[in-house]
């Protein structure tokens, strides 16, 4: 009966060991959380300041400001959002000068309308470089230098619109869904292999990318329903183009949309 008693005992000191360990990496959590809250707090603080003072140089310098919302990001802080809801400015207003619904909602239109303007050539996945471009083109002189990294923030600001705008990457390169519909895997990969040459075939797919034919060819056919590849029939095997490719070297002669 001794050797159970004992038994007994340790078990209830375990337990008793166990909750105080319990207890203090409770303790622990919450000292080490309220650490954190007071050291993001400075740092907000001290990005308030630095906001401030380079305030100039972060409205005239497309880099600066790129940089700047890197900071922020890094500490939580979201630039293109109002401090509070009774009418305060975002960072963005205050360093602009202006309400960011001004700067980045006249940006967001102008991105819509150039993704408008151009669905008819690329069935609505346009390259982010070519985005900016069509933008900065459309500026007046004296204006905001306009960089990629606006254009990001702009398409982010039509979130409320739903999935119909949206940033995906087509092998490395960025560009701007503005339909709804999300690529499939087959036709991402496609899309991709355009790049190299402005078109792909069926025997390129299936030899690049080892797919049978009915494969390539259904991701082949989706993707010129969609708009987004125009077919060359005058070839022994049809030629799959981008339709961007071919406007940009003004040769379009004998393409027919599919």
């Amino acid at each position: 009966m001794s050797r159970k008693g004992v038994g007994l005992a340790a078990f209830d000191r375990s337990r008793l060991t166990s909750a105080q360990y319990a207890s203090h990496g409770s303790s622990l959590r919450s000292a080490n959380a309220s650490a954190l809250e007071t050291q993001l707090a400075v740092f907000r603080s001290l990005l308030q300041q630095f906001a401030q003072t380079h305030a100039r140089d972060i409205r005239s310098n497309p880099t600066f400001r790129a940089q700047f919302a890197r900071m922020c990001a890094a500490i939580g802080v979201d630039p293109l959002a109002s401090s509070n809801a009774a009418g305060a400015h975002s960072v963005w207003a205050q360093l602009l000068g202006r309400s960011v619904n001004d700067f980045y909602f006249e940006l967001a239109v102008r991105v819509v309308e150039v993704c408008g303007e151009t669905r008819g050539e690329n069935g609505g996945l346009i390259e982010l470089r070519k985005v900016c471009e069509r933008v900065a083109r459309g500026r007046m002189e004296g204006a905001e230098v306009i960089t990629e990294d606006d254009i990001l923030r702009a398409v982010g600001t039509l979130k409320p619109l739903g999935t119909a705008y949206a940033i995906i990457k087509v092998g490395s390169k960025p560009y701007i869904r503005s339909v709804p519909k999300e690529l499939s895997t087959d036709q991402s990969a496609v899309l991709e292999a355009v790049q190299v040459l402005g078109y792909v075939g069926v025997s390129m797919l299936m030899v690049n990318l080892r797919w049978a034919r009915p494969r390539a060819q259904t991701a082949l056919e989706d993707l010129v329903g969609e708009g987004m590849l125009w077919v060359d029939k005058q070839s022994d095997e049809w030629e799959y183009w981008s339709p961007g490719f071919m406007l940009e070297n003004q040769d379009l002669g004998g393409l027919l949309p599919g």
